[in-house]
């Protein structure tokens, strides 16, 4: 009996890592979120990226407040173009679509990484219920995440132009997307980088203009640079569900609201910089594996905007740096991941009883547990020697 469960147990684990498998039930989380909000009537999220298509092709100011949505777009020119197709279809179906293609970015960011198939297949798992988080708000952050991996594993692949494409077009769309850069000194043409992301930010800069105009496209840049820095100084609220960061938690937990984000990111900045001294270990796969889950986790810790579902990129870099430990089940891995899972994935559902959840949400708890592993990958980073990490591409 002992070895009938073993064998049924191996072969369930094997289904279970397909490919196919994960991409199937990623699609139904897409559809079972876009179809709940939709007949809840809660995609407020999603008119606010409908309407950037429709306020393009009628030259209305992309970043003011409209009466069809409340809030306002963040999100740049470019925007308008991506979110055509769906904006064009009867919202139920659009939406549903829309969440479809995020997590089909995510997936293909997550299975062109160059570790075995088998980890890929982890990281997507260990993913699904911070993507199914995002689902539900429409977040673009999904795929954002997609293009930040791709951007990462073309790179590796000596594929500098798709490489520099995936950090242009992220970052045209919502700045996070330029963080891509921190894969830089790990090219190897840079002239070739370089003159590739000229290039594609000229033209991704320039496509918005086909169903608007010059003039309305470049007011836009303009009109959204402001937007950013209006919408960075509401983000410093000790109440609000913004803010969830390594800033935003210091000031809740401390009560001073008036804190400075300043001193936070240069000092994140000087720690996120640190294991670029050990030029050495570039040459290691495991060492560039930890800088992308050191460049995904630092993105969302030290971004006074961050939000639940935007954790979905935080928690793609935990998922990388937990796969590609030399020893992954060491007791000190393993409870530092579940802590993450617990507090930063399951906190916003009902397994947290209300207060608790409320409790977590007004001091940004849900950044700890990032905050605790990022610093585990600096001090990785700079005194593990990485020749002795196995990780196969195969």
């Amino acid at each position: 009996m002992g070895l009938v469960k073993k064998n049924n147990l191996k072969k369930i684990t094997e289904f279970l890592l397909k490919k196919q498998c994960i991409i199937v039930v990623y699609i139904l989380l897409a559809i079972i979120a876009g179809g709940k909000q939709y007949l809840h009537h809660s995609f407020n999220n999603y008119l606010i990226f409908k309407y950037v298509y429709w306020h393009t092709i009628d030259f209305q100011n992309l970043y003011n407040n409209y009466p069809e949505y409340l809030d306002s777009n963040h999100y740049g020119p470019l925007f308008s173009i991506l979110i055509a197709p769906f904006a064009l279809l009867p919202d139920g179906l659009g939406m549903i679509l829309w969440n479809i293609a995020n997590v089909s970015i995510l997936l293909w960011g997550i299975f062109s990484l160059p570790i075995s198939i088998n980890k890929r297949a982890i990281i997507a798992w260990i993913c699904a219920h911070e993507a199914l988080t995002a689902l539900f708000s429409f977040q673009f952050n999904i795929a954002l995440t997609g293009t930040i991996l791709l951007s990462f594993s073309y790179l590796i692949k000596k594929k500098e132009v798709q490489s520099a494409f995936f950090i242009a077009f992220g970052t045209l769309i919502k700045l996070y997307g330029i963080v891509g850069l921190a894969f830089f000194f790990f090219v190897q043409n840079k002239l070739k980088f370089i003159f590739s992301g000229i290039v594609a930010l000229a033209v991704l800069f320039l496509i918005p203009m086909v169903i608007s105009s010059p003039a309305f496209v470049i007011q836009s840049y303009t009109d959204w640079y402001k937007s950013l820095v209006h919408k960075n100084d509401l983000n410093a609220s000790l109440t609000s569900f913004q803010d969830i960061s390594v800033m935003g938690m210091v000031r809740r937990i401390s009560g001073n609201i008036n804190m400075p984000n300043g001193p936070f990111l240069l000092g994140g900045l000087l720690l996120f910089g640190l294991p670029y001294t050990r030029i050495k270990q570039y040459k290691n796969l495991a060492f560039r594996l930890m800088l992308l889950a050191s460049t995904l986790i630092f993105t969302v810790i030290f971004s006074s905007g961050s939000e639940s579902p935007t954790y979905i990129i935080a928690f793609a870099g935990i998922a990388v740096w937990f796969v590609i430990q030399r020893n992954p089940k060491q007791t000190w891995i393993i409870a530092l991941f579940i802590f993450a899972f617990l507090l930063t994935s399951l906190s916003p559902t009902d397994i947290f009883p209300k207060p608790v959840k409320e409790f977590i949400r007004l001091y940004s708890l849900k950044a700890l547990p990032c905050f605790i592993i990022w610093l585990t990958i600096i001090y990785q980073m700079m005194r593990q020697n990485f020749e002795s990490y196995l990780i196969s591409d195969k």
